[in-house]
């Protein structure tokens, strides 16, 4: 490089470092002329935190600056210039609770914000036998955000950050068929003011919440929407942490449509910004909800939990900030909230298909659970106090319904196994890899000849592989096992323990759980049981093992920590497979049987459908084969 060159770049250099330099000077003296500035203005008392339109997705926690935080130079009587006397006196007072309760829940309300600071539901427990509570006071945050007019400026209420007035008395009973209300006022000054309108009635889980601007039209700043900030933590309510876990979540429906959407489950945090109208959102606990829902549909929202640690007595923190519509002419707006259980009968009811909440499955294993299980479930349940037995007498109905299928597939297998004398001797006259088409073309003749269909076995299993899953869907759903006793399991609709182990055994537990053990032990009876019964051809055996040995072990770690219900149900699903297919031993004669089969083969019998495409796709195979 010449000296030319090093001179250039020297100077380049001198002169980026004073440009920077000149630039950092004068942005330090803007800033603390403004600083200055605002500093003047504020003890004069002309200025109020810039407007902000409200957000028509989020406002996030930085846009809470009320218009009456203090700051060092802002005194009290600067923000009663700016709030008004009657506004600014709500920013101080004392924290009250106002109770109104039902047969089913007592809502406590606070003053500070006007909102429900707390639900307990009379009907349940916790697991431990206190009381059940969807929310307490200390983590639940209602705060409706809106603009009014003050001082030519518009100052941004938070409703959380005031105290509302009530002249009701502090306790509430509901009797009447009409319900009760409770009113909530946050005066802005001597004759308007926001009301808090709560609804409650009669032995229902629906609360009216209506909110009404009196007098506010001269008040309110121009705005196309306010802000709903909707947070509070579920706390653990049932015995298994994971259990419960997986099934809290928050959940969300979208006008119009049949089914719900949720945030999905996840053992960390998820979060989701839903930018179209909402009909209702729900803080969705495994047996319980609270739901937020608006008769004209919210604008949009961004929803989030965070999920604690298992040894915590929580499972989630929600959050929900939600836009609503807004008009100056409008001087009422109608919301509902539900407090109360996942059961399928009461939310139904609300006809807002709140009922899909709870986890029953989709297409046919929902169609199974909503028309056969839950109606026989219920009919049986006013009868009998019982839930072991009503879930032993389901299992004997569901097992009197399918046993035609149950018979069919015996008997498929039973005709395959009497041809097996015959299936051997085909693989003898065909034992070279490539007369493997040929053989397979006579393994189908034989099977059209005798009658026997090799799916035969298969299509009753895969038509009952339904009702399976929708089992598996409903019990650890279903509230109405919550709390159950039965025999050694003190909540069928959690494990049941009969030894808690002093250390975790991954992909098991900390516990042994005895029905989920009994059914392991029962899949394996019926299962060696079937193999005596079926043909044992070579390329079975990867098969056997897995059947007899694999699946029995992995259901056994899977429903170690499931309910208890549900094992109990598929250990006497499994006890009663056993005596079926003993009786249908005694009540099926082989020599009979196979001395049918041989009647058949005689008989000239047309092609099935099925049989036809195999047999073309077999030749087809052959021709490609050939020409390689």
């Amino acid at each position: 490089m010449d000296k030319k060159s090093v001179v250039g770049l020297i100077i380049i250099a001198v002169i980026l470092f004073g440009f920077t330099w000149y630039n950092s000077k004068q942005a330090e003296k803007f800033r603390e002329a403004k600083i200055k500035a605002d500093s003047i203005a504020l003890a004069e008392g002309r200025l109020i935190a810039e407007p902000e339109p409200l957000p028509t997705a989020v406002a996030t926690d930085s846009l809470r600056q009320s218009a009456f935080v203090e700051t060092p130079v802002r005194t009290d009587s600067v923000l009663a210039s700016h709030l008004g006397a009657t506004l600014f006196a709500a920013t101080k007072g004392e924290e009250k609770f106002y109770t109104i309760e039902n047969d089913l829940f007592k809502l406590t309300v606070s003053n500070k914000g006007g909102k429900v600071s707390q639900v307990e539901l009379k009907d349940y427990k916790k697991y431990d036998g206190t009381p059940l509570l969807l929310f307490a006071d200390n983590s639940s945050v209602f705060d409706l955000s809106f603009f009014i007019k003050q001082n030519f400026n518009d100052a941004q209420i938070f409703t959380g950050d005031y105290y509302f007035r009530s002249e009701q008395p502090q306790h509430i009973v509901v009797s009447g068929d009409e319900g009760e209300e409770l009113s909530m006022r946050l005066y802005v000054d001597s004759t308007s003011y926001v009301e808090y309108l709560y609804t409650v009635y009669k032995d229902n889980y629906m609360i009216g919440y209506r909110i009404n601007f009196v007098n506010m039209e001269h008040l309110l700043a121009n705005q196309s929407d306010m802000l709903f900030t909707w947070e509070n933590v579920g706390p653990q309510n049932e015995k298994g942490f994971e259990n419960e876990n997986n099934y809290t979540t928050i959940s969300y429906k979208f006008p119009g449509e049949d089914g719900i959407e949720s945030l999905g489950i996840s053992k960390s945090s998820k979060e989701e910004d839903i930018n179209s109208k909402l009909q209702w959102i729900a803080f969705k606990q495994q047996f319980f909800s609270s739901i937020f829902i608006a008769d004209d549909n919210f604008l949009n929202a961004s929803l989030k939990y965070d999920t604690y640690q298992p040894n915590d007595s929580n499972i989630k923190k929600f959050n929900a900030k939600i836009a609503v519509p807004f008009d100056k002419q409008t001087t009422q707006y109608d919301y509902r909230f539900y407090f109360g259980p996942n059961k399928y009968s009461i939310l139904k009811k609300y006809d807002i298909e709140a009922q899909k909440l709870i986890p029953l499955g989709g297409w046919i294993i929902g169609w199974v659970n909503r028309w056969l299980v839950i109606p026989v479930f219920d009919f049986l349940g006013k009868y009998i106090a019982n839930y072991g037995l009503i879930i032993l007498l389901l299992t004997i109905i569901i097992k009197v319904i399918i046993s035609p299928l149950t018979y069919k597939s015996y008997l498929s297998t039973a005709k395959m196994r009497l041809l097996k004398p015959e299936m051997d001797a085909i693989s003898e006259k065909y034992p070279k890899k490539e007369d493997a088409m040929k053989k397979q073309q006579a393994i189908m003749e034989l099977y059209r000849k005798a009658g026997v269909s090799p799916m035969g076995g298969c299509i009753p299993l895969l038509i009952q592989f339904p009702i399976l899953i929708a089992m598996y869907r409903f019990f650890p759903a279903s509230i109405e096992l919550r709390g159950e006793h039965f025999l050694w399991a003190d909540d069928l609709s959690s494990y049941d323990s009969i030894l808690q182990l002093p250390f975790n055994i991954p992909f098991y537990g900390d516990h042994v759980s005895l029905f989920a053990l009994l059914m392991a032990v029962s899949m394996y009876v019926v299962t060696r049981v079937n193999y005596t019964n079926m043909s044992t051809a070579p390329n079975m055996a990867g098969m056997k093992f897995v059947s007899l040995y694999m699946m029995p072990l992995m259901l056994l770690c899977w429903f170690n920590n499931s309910a208890s219900g549900l094992s109990y149900y598929y250990m006497l699903s499994n006890i009663i497979t056993l005596g079926q297919t003993i009786g249908f031993r005694y009540i099926v004669n082989d020599e009979k049987l196979h001395a049918r089969m041989k009647a058949n083969a005689k008989k000239t019998k047309k092609k099935s459908k099925w049989q036809q495409r195999y047999e073309e796709m077999l030749k087809a195979q052959q021709q490609q084969a050939r020409r390689r």
